[in-house]
């Protein structure tokens, strides 16, 4: 299962049947989990921690230093959970002191060229579309997809079942259950499809819906739309889970599109 032409040192924890291709390099403070396939030309450095059943395709790199002139050497590192996909020259960096570890949930997808930077969290059944490039400390929630060549600033957070179109620069907080679109990057409406697919009734994708409404829609501004939503909406787990969300952003959330801060284009 471990090619003749791959070099795996002394102290890397591989499960018995984990399969490594030619010309791979697995440094020292490695484990890797079992079932898990490791293509050609992988670097997998020190303080990766690879779950099972994982795929590793050609010319990736996993747990190298931080890019970031801060970093003094400190131990940190890479979780990647189980049945996660790392494509061609996917590059995923390892923590700093900030948080000490960059994690790439369970069945997650990260397409060819993506980029993780240091101390990012990326949830469950999350996809990164080719080309997506994650600055450090960002936080992706659960069942959330970027489409390709998006660019997330750092400190930024992505709620969970968020979608975020392609070439978009991601540069305020994005609200989860919703779609992100257009430039500079707006509510869009909210993600009704992805919450179809994964088991969402009718009944609470309009309760989220009609939540976004009074966020976004009914022209108060956001401090004013998050003490309506308390005192006038039921308590739910998706409206604390909004406005908590809401509450907790240091960048501040995206806003409603219009004309004054795009183009031409029509919400939800």
């Amino acid at each position: 299962m471990i090619h003749p032409h791959t070099y795996i040192h002394p102290n890397a924890k591989l499960a018995t049947n984990v399969k490594v291709d030619p010309f791979t390099v697995i440094h020292q403070d490695v484990e890797i989990g079992d079932g898990t396939w490791i293509g050609s030309n992988v670097t997998i450095m020190e303080g990766a921690r690879i779950g099972r059943n994982c795929r590793i395709f050609p010319g990736a790199v996993i747990s190298a230093i931080p890019q970031d002139l801060k970093f003094q050497g400190e131990y940190s590192n890479v979780f990647i959970g189980d049945n996660t996909t790392i494509r061609e020259f996917v590059t995923i960096n390892r923590g700093t002191k900030d948080k000490e570890k960059t994690v790439v949930g369970n069945n997650c997808l990260l397409m060819a060229y993506c980029h993780l930077a240091h101390d990012c969290t990326v949830g469950d059944n999350s996809i990164m579309s080719n080309n997506t490039q994650v600055a450090g400390h960002v936080t992706i929630g659960e069942w959330v997809a970027l489409g390709g060549m998006c660019a997330v600033h750092q400190f930024v957070n992505i709620g969970q079942h968020a979608f975020v179109s392609g070439g978009s620069l991601v540069s305020k907080d994005v609200p989860p259950y919703i779609k992100a679109g257009r430039n500079p990057l707006s509510y869009a409406g909210v993600n009704s499809i992805g919450l179809k697919r994964r088991g969402f009734n009718i009944d609470k994708i309009n309760h989220i819906l009609d939540i976004y409404r009074v966020l976004y829609n009914n022209g108060m501004n956001t401090t004013q739309s998050v003490h309506f939503l308390e005192e006038e909406f039921a308590a739910t787990d998706e409206r604390d889970e909004i406005v908590q969300f809401i509450r907790n952003s240091q960048r501040g959330i995206i806003k409603r599109f219009s004309k004054t801060n795009g183009d031409e284009g029509i919400v939800d």
